[in-house]
């Protein structure tokens, strides 16, 4: 994360960072704060602001009872741990997740909490379905701001049922109704996936995002869904145009990190903020690593992930092959005296934008040419 901050947070306007999780057992709080690296931050340049993300909460909602006063105590010691820390937050993002019908209450909360950080702004995300809800309006002026997060949380009705991380003509028309509001917002658009597990029977047993993989019971069939970089690109397009006035800007959830494999690699949204086309461009790359040992890598040098079954076809002559063998995924497949194929076999290969991964080696009694061609199988 800290290098991802110090090479890509200057493409941004802001930063918002992650500062600290509130769960509840009953109506008791528990919480994990996050070890920011403040100095990392201030050495970007690019001013920051602070996450706190709630649990859900059924209530009630009271301004000076338990709860109420540890969420504002929580705030207050994030805002002064970052001033501490010579960094002015430019707001505090409250991520609660709470129900429609808590609305109301919620205001309550999001009051109290403005007047203990006050002059930092608060801003709240919420959902495209809060929008119709009666307490919305009330709760968005008191805010001032919010993130509208247009991406879908609900799962796949199925293994096989179609399904979209963010409906992009949902967006649209989330953005239009928001705009009527007459409340500033931004728009969180997904650079990330999930991965959803269903046992053999296609029931639901759970999902992965963040971190590390989940190790699942034996016989789960897993799925991964992404968010489509070439829709979102289209989207921002559409409101780089034209946009309501009360949208002021698109907030990306989450800075790419090269461990973070559900979400995309900086390439592809680099590209999208900076208005560049995107490419899928695949090609195969030899290296000589000793007299006789070539290796063979793919790389993918574009803007997009690719996830595709693929085979590399390599001819050489004046040589015999000794020896080889597939990485990757990949398996060798010996066709004749001059010919071999790495290719995968069931699952596809998925490479992400501006990654490398080597596909095998082969060796010859010589030093000897070879050419290689890329297939789609």
């Amino acid at each position: 994360m800290r290098d991802a901050v110090r090479q890509h947070g200057t493409n941004f306007q802001r930063l918002v960072l992650l500062a600290a999780e509130v769960t509840w057992n009953g109506k008791q709080p528990r919480f994990v704060r996050v070890p920011i690296d403040y100095s990392t931050v201030r050495q970007t340049g690019i001013p920051a602001g602070l996450a706190l993300r709630i649990g859900a909460y059924s209530g009630p909602f009271t301004a000076d009872d338990g709860a109420s006063r540890f969420l504002v105590g929580m705030a207050a010691s994030l805002i002064n741990e970052a001033q501490t820390n010579r960094m002015k937050p430019v707001e505090l993002q409250i991520d609660f997740d709470c129900a429609e019908s808590k609305l109301a209450g919620y205001q309550v909360w999001l009051e109290a909490i403005k007047r203990k950080v006050a002059p930092v702004p608060v801003t709240i995300t919420a959902l495209p379905s809060w929008l119709n809800a009666g307490a919305f309006p009330s709760l968005a002026h008191a805010a001032s701001n919010y993130v509208l997060q247009v991406h879908s949380v609900e799962r796949p009705a199925s293994f096989d049922a179609p399904f979209s991380l963010c409906n992009t003509q949902a967006a649209v028309r989330a953005v239009e109704r928001a705009a009527r509001i007459g409340v500033p917002f931004r728009v969180a658009l997904p650079t990330y996936g999930y991965v959803f597990a269903f046992d053999p029977a296609g029931g639901f047993i759970g999902l992965s995002a963040e971190g590390q993989g989940r190790d699942w019971p034996e016989g789960t069939r897993v799925r991964e869904v992404h968010s489509n970089p070439i829709q979102m690109a289209a989207l921002v397009r559409g409101w780089v145009t034209r946009r309501p006035a009360a949208m002021t800007g698109v907030i990306w959830y989450r800075l790419p990190t090269i461990v973070d494999n559900l979400n995309w690699r900086w390439p592809t949204l680099g590209a999208i903020i900076k208005s560049h086309s995107l490419r899928e461009s695949l090609r195969i790359k030899s290296r000589q690593v000793e007299p006789g040992l070539i290796e063979f890598s793919l790389v993918n040098d574009g803007e997009l992930d690719t996830s595709s079954r693929l085979a590399v076809q390599v001819g050489w002559s004046n040589a015999r092959l000794v020896a080889g063998d597939g990485l990757g995924g990949f398996t060798l497949v010996d066709n004749g005296p001059s010919t071999a194929q790495f290719q995968t076999q069931s699952q596809p290969c998925r490479l992400p934008a501006g990654e490398t991964l080597k596909v095998g080696w082969l060796r010859f009694d010589q030093d000897c040419e070879v050419k290689c061609e890329l297939k789609k199988l």
